[in-house]
């Protein structure tokens, strides 16, 4: 629970708002202007601010701007009509929290609601615990006193500082955005905007136009001009995550990008100087694409000016205890639930764990444990651990090498293997490119550009 600024020049939203959020049990206050939030934000020191766009006496972008300067930052809920939606993805691009569409969903709205207030207590929590270990602001959430988190530590305060392009690697769920967010929070663009994109999360075209913007009638749809990411990001960071899943055409224009330090918009021929640092982090291992041809080698190199390894959970596991002790903390207080402790039977059967799923699924084994245990404290029997549960058993590659004749054509060999295995998931998923990468572990991209090799062409 906690205490809401609700924003909002329309009485009667003001109250249908206040009555959703007290029946889930939060504390309201109200203002009907900018200047009324500047002093509601000064008086009732809020956990939220959920605030319209258009305000009397302003807009919503100015009661960002004053919760921003609060001590602790106040995460911001957007209240948005539809014609006004691409303003709301500007403001999150500046550090909104969330966006709802009005008008809203009562159980919409709480959802946002509890998303920002976790979110908000973990930011606070997270700089608490930095000033009682000592660390810079930077590093707060990057726990673990092992030596290879105080390695990580180091390389990023001397990372920070400087220009330099970084590419940080590292398995799925061990942090690598927390780590880019350190980076910048470190250097001399703190003050501007993280601007972060999951490049594997849409298709081509709608990235290319994330990341270089367009020119109003580039495209169907296009009904105004529209800034880019790299645009957004100028002054400050822009993170790409899952680069590694780029296309191989935008990867060009991104090479170009690096190079000149210009951008030009779809639909557009004036080219736009951006002053951008970029950091890059992937889970693949680019290298290996790269001698596959999904990866342009000029772009890895330029990337890479320093690489940075995120370490897997499994190689410091010695910092358990104090990773468990932060993860309980907030599952009890977010949730609301009674004070519990992990018996060191509990935690002695996490530390003989691997962890697939790194920090990530150390969380959700935390909070589940926090939720689902019977006993006053948590034990072994509430985390029923079962490494490799649900993956597929790996295949039996003695048995199925022994079985061809050598010599033999290995390229032809290789190949044919992932023309069948393409084919057979392409089959399995009904020609859905999508649910066929997922069933062979690839992006649609990789996959993509594997049919087009073979000269097969699909959607």
């Amino acid at each position: 629970m906690g205490t809401i600024l609700i924003v909002d020049d329309e009485a009667n939203l003001r109250r249908l708002l206040r009555m959703v959020l007290q029946e889930a049990g939060h504390r309201v206050v109200e203002a009907a202007s900018v200047a009324e939030a500047r002093q509601r934000l000064e008086d009732e020191a809020p956990d939220l601010v959920i605030t319209d766009q258009k305000l009397g006496d302003g807009e919503g972008l100015d009661v960002m701007a004053a919760a921003r300067q609060a001590e602790d930052a106040v995460p911001i809920v957007f209240l948005t009509a539809y014609a006004t939606v691409e303003l709301a993805v500007a403001a999150m691009r500046q550090g909104a929290f969330d966006v709802v569409q009005k008008p809203f969903d009562p159980e919409g709205i709480q959802a946002a609601v509890h998303r920002a207030l976790e979110h908000g207590g973990l930011l606070k929590e997270n700089r608490r615990l930095r000033r009682q270990a000592g660390h810079p602001e930077g590093l707060r959430g990057l726990l673990g006193l092992s030596a290879p988190m105080a390695e990580l530590r180091d390389t990023l305060q001397r990372v920070a500082p400087t220009q330099a392009t970084a590419l940080i690697t590292g398995e799925t769920g061990t942090g690598k955005e927390l780590v880019a967010r350190a980076l910048h929070a470190l250097s001399p663009r703190a003050p501007k905007p993280f601007v972060a994109v999951n490049c594997a999360a849409m298709p081509e075209t709608l990235l290319e136009s994330e990341l270089f913007g367009h020119e109003r009638g580039a495209f169907t749809g296009a009904d105004r001009a529209r800034e880019g990411l790299f645009e957004a990001a100028h002054g400050g960071t822009l993170f790409l995550d899952e680069a590694g899943e780029m296309p191989p055409s935008l990867q060009a224009k991104l090479l170009r990008v690096m190079m000149d330090g210009m951008v030009q918009r779809v639909g557009s021929r004036t080219p736009r100087h951006v002053d951008v640092r970029l950091i890059a982090a992937t889970h693949r291992d680019l290298p290996a694409r790269v001698r596959e041809g999904l990866f342009r080698e000029d772009l890895y190199f330029r990337l890479a000016v320093v690489p940075i390894r995120v370490p897997p959970l499994r190689e410091h596991l010695e910092d358990l205890p104090e990773l468990c002790s932060h993860f309980l903390d907030h599952a009890i207080r977010d949730m609301g639930l009674p004070r519990r402790s992990l018996t060191p039977e509990a935690l002695a059967r996490l530390q003989a764990y691997p962890f697939p799923g790194n920090i990530r699924e150390l969380r959700n084994l935390i909070e589940r444990a926090c939720i689902l245990a019977k006993g006053p404290d948590i034990g072994p029997e509430d985390f029923p651990l079962e490494p490799g549960l649900g993956a597929p058993s790996p295949p039996d590659l003695e048995t199925f090498a022994g079985g061809l004749p050598l010599p033999t054509d290995l390229p032809a060999l290789v190949s044919a293997l992932e023309e069948h295995l393409v084919d057979r998931a392409l089959l399995e998923s009904r020609g859905v490119q999508a649910e066929a990468a997922r069933r062979l572990g690839i992006s649609r991209s990789d996959l993509h550009y594997r049919l087009k090799r073979r000269g097969v062409q699909g959607s």
